[in-house]
């Protein structure tokens, strides 16, 4: 089971007759997502998770912009990599809007075999979705060196 760390946001009491706003994700809310990516149903998380104006960045790559095109690329990816062996939740915080998850990822890369993938994402809720994401990990795990030989 993964370990769970949850961070209370400071959060000044609301003044006499001002409307509460909402202040973040639940816990059994990122749960519930969690369970969802950890099931491999990466498509379905997105479908139910994710805002129709999400955005999506891997490292430093192109933000990726709208619920379809982040469907589309989870699309590719799996056609690229094939079924994700595992795929779990190492920890996660909860920080008012801001959550942070630690993935650790099975992949098979093709021409390089089996890679674990040790990332973290950092997502921005906007009620109960993802508005947006961006992933922390060593892009280096998912490609292929080129072979030099040695002389």
């Amino acid at each position: 089971m993964a370990t769970q760390l949850f961070l209370h946001a400071i959060q000044k009491e609301p003044t006499a007759g001002a409307t509460s706003e909402w202040r973040g994700p639940s816990t059994a809310l990122v749960r519930s997502f969690i369970r969802r990516v950890e099931q491999r149903d990466f498509v379905g998380a997105i479908v139910h998770f994710y805002h129709e104006d999400a955005e999506m960045q891997e490292n430093m790559g192109p933000i990726r912009k709208g619920r379809e095109a982040l469907l589309a690329n989870e699309m590719d990816i799996l056609i690229r990599y094939g079924k994700i062996p595992g795929c779990r939740a190492e920890s996660f915080a909860i920080n008012g809007r801001k959550v942070f998850i630690n993935w650790v990822i099975d992949v098979n890369v093709p021409g390089v075999g089996r890679r674990t993938l040790n990332e973290v994402a950092m997502q921005d809720w906007e009620a109960d979705r993802i508005i947006r994401e961006r992933f922390y990990y060593d892009p280096s795990l998912l490609h292929v060196e080129p072979w030099v030989p040695t002389i």
